[in-house]
């Protein structure tokens, strides 16, 4: 689909950068107050580092913890970046 993610770049703490299938391209900042439950895994910088993609998800781990690739599409596209809060 148009919003699979095809890249994903760390840019910071917390930060990150997407490319999506139809070449639109944006930033994802993740507060630390979105780290709770099965997120707070990156508040480990370690653990953030090892970002991937996978089947158009952005993905951390053993896909244990992804994020949704609409919902990052319409704010990027929107907003030029995707603020989890």
């Amino acid at each position: 689909m148009y919003y699979d993610v095809i890249e994903a770049q760390i840019m910071g703490e917390l930060c990150f950068s997407v490319r999506f299938a139809d070449g639109l391209t944006g930033n994802v900042k993740i507060l630390p107050s979105y780290l709770y439950g099965v997120f707070e895994k990156l508040k480990n910088p370690d653990f953030f580092k090892q970002i991937k993609v996978t089947d158009g998800f952005v993905s951390w781990g053993d896909d244990e913890i992804d994020l949704a690739p609409d919902s990052m599409y319409q704010a990027i596209a929107e907003n030029g970046e995707w603020l989890l809060s």
